[in-house]
């Protein structure tokens, strides 16, 4: 008799036991590194930048990433490689981003593990009289079948949902890689602005003040006196703008890479690289973009787990709880004896203790709710994430398409500058020059001249910031998280139209 609690005490922990032993604690170390799934999450980053990224999380790793930074940045003429670099190990957002691949880690760890037992205990029959104390006590221990059973689904739901973490993860780390080089490519662009508006200032300036000493000998009617000077005021006005854009565009990139204080002390070229001699081919850029596309990765894995939860659902349609309850009760019993000592009748009470084994089970009965409803919304949900996957496929070929048409038009255009139009400003400045040094043409149809090729040196300027930029978005949209802003969103610069003309 007295086997049978303790039998019963102990089959809750005999049932949790089946699900643990040496394979389980083997599962479960690999979610225990503090840098669980972060493997993945650095090589699919390496593939598609080629740059590499870290998941800080102690103050020495912070502090040595710091000293890493300011000697790549401080006092440094900055490129957009080491911009990109910078970003991916400095960003906190990205930082931020990795935490979660921390936190489901740890969710499948937990997942892994079998449910705590519950316990309870009662005392009955309280400061009863005849008990003394108590009259029973009262031990159950409650586990929950349903959780055993579904264990292992759950635990796969949890894995799944941790891979598409990580793939949220490269995403985020591709999304401010492709951010940053084009900040970088808009900041240096901000800054040739600068410096062909200079150009077109010290030309402005020498045809104002030429009309100035004009104005005052007579030569030169005031009407055209003012065309000149309003033409260097909105030139200067035009140029404190550009120096300003050339600010903000800087500040962007600095926001990026994470930089502040004694980092922001950096430099940036004044003009972009040249034009590539060849481009890359398109023969096979949708395949290349399906195949590489990490936001259509996790499309599919939504895709899987939706699959994955319309089972479990189905699953426990009809039982949402099935629970075992066992247990002891231990109780007091007072047998009272009479005795008959010398014509006297003596009472004895002997207090004794019984134990009652217990078994229970406890579950839903799905009178009302027959787990219809739930097995619907299960169904849609994979339906949903079904044509999601289908419209993102779609998405990605035309993003691939329309990526690689802008990146060699925007080549073709900003070649026709370089090779076309500014050639023959030049050669029009040139003979400009020589008249007027032949005495053939005056000063003001010089200036005019020049003007003209520095508007012409800015519209070149925006064609070759803007191959750049399709450049940028051609590669996201072959590894993620797809095509960003326009690569002729930005406005192209333009100088103020000259007052200037022959006199």
């Amino acid at each position: 008799m007295k086997n049978r609690p303790l039998a019963a005490l102990l089959l809750p922990g005999v049932l949790a036991g089946c699900v643990s032993g040496a394979a389980l604690e083997a599962d479960v170390a690999a979610y225990q590194d503090p840098k669980a799934g972060f493997i993945p999450v650095f090589a699919g980053s390496a593939q598609a930048t080629g740059k590499r990224t870290v998941w800080v999380q102690s103050q020495e790793e912070a502090l040595e990433l710091r000293r890493e930074i300011k000697s790549l940045v401080v006092q440094k003429l900055v490129g957009a490689d080491t911009a990109v670099q910078v970003a991916l190990l400095n960003n906190k957002g990205l930082q931020a981003a990795y935490a979660n691949i921390g936190i489901d880690a740890a969710d499948v760890w937990q997942q892994m593990l079998p449910q705590n037992p519950t316990v309870s205990v009662g005392v009955l029959g309280i400061g009863a009289p005849e008990m003394l104390l108590f009259r029973a006590i009262e031990g159950m221990v409650t586990t929950n079948l349903q959780a055993m059973y579904t264990r292992e689904r759950r635990v796969e739901l949890a894995r799944m949902k941790f891979e598409q973490t990580q793939l949220k993860a490269v995403e985020e780390t591709l999304r401010l890689a492709a951010d940053t080089r084009r900040a970088w490519i808009r900041a240096v662009s901000a800054n040739e602005v600068v410096a062909y508006l200079n150009q077109g200032q010290a030309a402005a300036d020498a045809a104002s003040e030429l009309a100035k000493k004009l104005g005052e000998s007579g030569a030169m009617p005031k009407a055209a006196q003012a065309r000149e000077h309003a033409f260097y005021a909105e030139l200067t006005g035009q140029l404190a703008e550009a120096r300003l854009n050339a600010k903000l565009a800087k500040e962007e990139l600095a926001r990026l890479m994470g930089l502040w204080g004694s980092e922001l002390d950096f430099s940036l070229p004044n003009k972009l690289p040249q034009l590539p001699k060849s481009l890359r081919s398109g023969a096979a850029i949708e395949a290349e973009a399906l195949r590489n596309r990490v936001d259509l990765k996790i499309a599919l894995l939504e895709l899987e787990l939706a699959a994955k939860a319309f089972g479990l659902t189905n699953a426990t349609r009809y039982l949402t709880d099935l629970e075992l309850i066992s247990g002891v009760e231990i109780e007091q019993e007072v047998e009272t004896e009479y005795e008959l000592n010398g014509g006297h009748l003596d009472e004895r009470k002997e207090r004794k203790l019984v134990m009652t084994p217990q078994l229970e089970f406890e579950f839903v009965i799905p009178i009302f709710d027959s787990g219809q409803a739930r097995l619907r919304k299960a169904e849609l949900a994979y339906l949903k994430a079904a044509n999601l996957v289908a419209e993102r496929a779609v998405n990605v070929r035309s993003e691939a398409r329309s990526a690689y048409t802008s990146y060699r038009a925007r080549h073709e255009l900003a070649r026709h500058y370089k090779s076309n139009v500014l050639p023959l400003r030049q050669s029009i400045e040139e003979e400009s020059l020589l008249t007027y040094n032949g005495m053939i043409t005056n000063t003001f149809e010089l200036l005019a001249d020049t003007q003209a090729k520095i508007s012409t040196l800015l519209l070149s300027v925006s064609a070759k910031r803007d191959f750049w930029l399709a450049d940028a978005d051609l590669n996201a949209v072959i590894f993620g998280p797809g095509s960003g802003a326009s690569a002729g969103s930005a406005a192209a610069p333009e100088m103020a139209e000259s007052g200037g003309s022959p006199h």
